[in-house]
C-alpha cells in the first residue's frame, strides 16, 4: 500500500480534491436554482394545466413535465391546487423584476 501511495499520491489527491470541489459547487449552484423561479398565488379557477399553458412562453417543459415539476417541488400529492395557495413554478423571472410574487390571474 505504501508503494502505491508513494507512486500515485499526487493523482489520488488530485482526484479527491476534484471530487470535493465538484460536490461543493453542485451544492452551491443547486441552492440558487430555486431563486430563478417565481412564486405565484393560485387564483380561483386555476389548475396546474392552466398554469402550464399560461406560462408556456416562459418555460421549456411540456405540460406534463411542468405539472410533474410543480407537484414534486411543492409537495402536492393531488392534481388539485386551491385558491390562495402559494406555489413555486419553473418560470425564470427576468432580472430587475420588482416583485417575487405574481398573481396567476394578473399575468
Amino acid at each position: 500500500m505504501k508503494k502505491i501511495w508513494d507512486k500515485y499520491s499526487y493523482a489520488i489527491l488530485l482526484i479527491f480534491l476534484s471530487c470535493t470541489l465538484a460536490f461543493i459547487l453542485s451544492i452551491r449552484f443547486n441552492s440558487n436554482v430555486q431563486e430563478k423561479f417565481i412564486t405565484i398565488t393560485v387564483s380561483e379557477g386555476d389548475s396546474l394545466w392552466h398554469l402550464s399553458n399560461q406560462y408556456s412562453d416562459k418555460h421549456t417543459y411540456s405540460n406534463n413535465e411542468f405539472i410533474s415539476w410543480v407537484k414534486q417541488h411543492n409537495k402536492i400529492d393531488e392534481d388539485r391546487i386551491y385558491p390562495g395557495e402559494e406555489i413555486i413554478i419553473p418560470v425564470t423571472y427576468e432580472s430587475g423584476a420588482v416583485t417575487e410574487y405574481a398573481s396567476a390571474a394578473g399575468e
